[in-house]
């Protein structure tokens, strides 16, 4: 009986131990959470912001930046659509975008799949010079770019942005679709090769279908990228009908006045269907970043 009654104790105590442990284990990953908390809120404001003070008068947002709008009228909305021609810039974003966007799959995916299966003379010096794209910022290669472009008679134009777009898009896309193909497993392209299966079989047959997160990665990032890119399509774009969204936004503003409402207005019509994109691709995005990481 003594003895029953001095194990129960230690049970006791051990059971708390194991408690008090796990109490410990939980205090780090509720810190984490709590910081990554405090930067989303901190990032997610400005937009918020934006997005309220987009129904503002600019009187309104002067006297009382921080306060809700009083009503909700997408009239400033319509009115930012039709006076800064969002439309027309809109529309040239697509196109130089999508275009873009689909020169970087189609050779990404293929760079990808000769420097992953492939051995070939010059192989490491090419990713040699594709990691420098990924590391030369693109004012050290500007003036000679500009200068290329100008004896191709392309300044003005479309291509003076699609180029650079893919060629800076490229890199990274070289390297995610690289990795995840060196994640595969042999046996499948050697079961392809078995059944009789060329090069290029393989590669639609086999290689597309599997690299679709990492395409869908790939084309995200590209996208978010080229529709943002701004230095480019203002030194390259002065024909006001070719501009994309972002050098179009500069209308809005003038050199001592800015019509801060329309400016929100504006920028809340071309920012929200970006980030719904990216929320309805997120599951894809994450995929295809992590997909690779584990062989």
């Amino acid at each position: 009986m003594s003895a029953t009654l001095q194990q129960r104790p230690i049970e006791t105590t051990l059971h708390d131990r194991h408690l008090e442990r796990a109490r410990v284990r939980r205090i780090p990953g509720l810190l984490v959470m709590l910081g990554l908390i405090a930067i989303a809120v901190v990032f997610f404001f400005p937009m918020v912001w934006m997005v309220l003070s987009s129904f503002k008068s600019n009187a309104q947002i002067f006297s009382s930046p921080f306060a809700l709008p009083t009503a909700i009228d997408f009239t400033r909305w319509a009115e930012a659509w039709d006076v800064g021609h969002i439309g027309q810039y809109a529309l040239n974003s697509v196109i130089v975008t999508g275009s873009s966007v689909f020169a970087i799959l189609l050779l990404g995916v293929g760079a990808a799949f000769a420097f992953s299966r492939y051995r070939f003379p010059g192989r490491e010096l090419m990713m040699g010079l594709l990691a420098l794209g990924l590391l030369l910022p693109l004012q050290s290669y500007f003036i000679a770019q500009a200068t290329m472009f100008t004896d191709l008679a392309i300044t003005d134009t479309r291509w003076a942005l699609i180029v650079p777009y893919t060629a800076m898009g490229l890199p990274l896309a070289v390297y995610l679709l690289k990795v995840y193909l060196d994640a595969l497993p042999d046996e499948l392209f050697e079961a392809a090769r078995i059944d009789g299966a060329g090069d290029l079989r393989v590669f639609w047959s086999l290689v597309v279908p599997l690299l679709r997160p990492g395409l869908a990665t790939v084309a995200i990032f590209s996208a978010l990228s080229c529709w943002n890119e701004f230095l480019l399509a203002l030194l390259y774009i002065q024909d006001d009908a070719l501009k994309t969204i972002p050098t179009g936004l500069l209308a809005f503003s003038s050199r001592y006045v800015t019509d801060y409402g329309l400016l929100f207005s504006a920028l809340s019509i071309v920012t929200l269907p970006m980030i719904v994109i990216y929320i309805v691709f997120n599951k894809q995005i994450v995929e295809g970043i992590t997909a690779g990481s584990l062989k």
